[in-house]
């Protein structure tokens, strides 16, 4: 079973790199890698979901033979849930399960004012009082104009994208939250049912809207428990 996870706003795959030896050995984990952070620092981030989408159904066309699942963490569950849709719509086979962490439904406004038009000064304070980009990035002067423009295109992304509608999903969608996060109510996690014809199942953490890194191996029981029921269930 591959597990293909992708990182929220800022992140890359090395948020994932621990789940590697965490998790049973007959879970293949398959960090994706966006451009613009990390090994790929020097490629041009995207700054519109679909592009991302189109590029990572090319990119990771060798990772995707069944069985397969999905697991994206903020920005990374919106860019998960329009790849399987992209499959889906192109008749070719879905994850077995699709992991929705730390995002509302698709189908659900932005609940806040934009701050990515912003200058760079108030564009990081604005960072900073949401609270999504990990405070130990945001500290780091040099990782924090490095990441600058990956954080811009991000932001970019999350905050212009409007859904459009897709047949549901076949597969079940597991929501998943941090029981403290302002940004993501539990009722925004449960309607990410509307988006699927397969069981949905909302699950909350403690924690806040990084509760994957401080609760880790609580998620891990969690994800490998679902993985397994899908596996079963196939």
């Amino acid at each position: 079973m591959r597990l293909l996870c992708f990182p929220h706003a800022g992140g890359g795959a090395s948020t994932f790199f621990p789940w590697t030896v965490a998790l049973p050995d007959w879970v293949d984990v398959v960090p994706v890698q966006p451009p613009g952070r990390e090994n790929r620092i020097g490629t041009t981030p995207f700054a519109a979901v679909r592009d991302l989408v189109d590029s990572a159904h090319d990119g990771l066309a060798g990772e995707l033979s069944p069985p397969f699942a999905f697991f994206g963490h903020s920005l990374g569950a919106l860019v998960a849930y329009e790849l399987a849709a992209k499959l889906a719509a192109g008749g070719s086979a879905g994850p077995v399960v699709l992991f929705a962490s730390a995002h509302r439904a698709p189908h659900l406004p932005l609940r806040r004012k934009p701050i990515h038009h912003k200058r760079d000064r108030a564009f990081l304070r604005s960072l900073r009082n949401l609270g999504t980009i990990p405070a130990e990035v945001l500290d780091h002067h040099e990782m924090r104009a490095l990441l600058l423009p990956t954080l811009r295109a991000d932001f970019t992304m999350f905050e212009t994208y409007r859904h459009t509608a897709h047949a549901p999903l076949s597969c079940p969608i597991v929501a998943i939250g941090g029981a403290a996060d302002p940004l993501v109510p539990i009722a925004d996690l449960d309607a990410w049912a509307q988006h699927t014809t397969a069981p949905a199942t909302t699950r909350v953490l403690p924690g806040g809207h990084f509760y994957l890194f401080d609760h880790r191996s609580n998620l891990l029981d969690l994800v490998a428990r679902d993985l397994r029921r899908a596996v079963e269930q196939r």
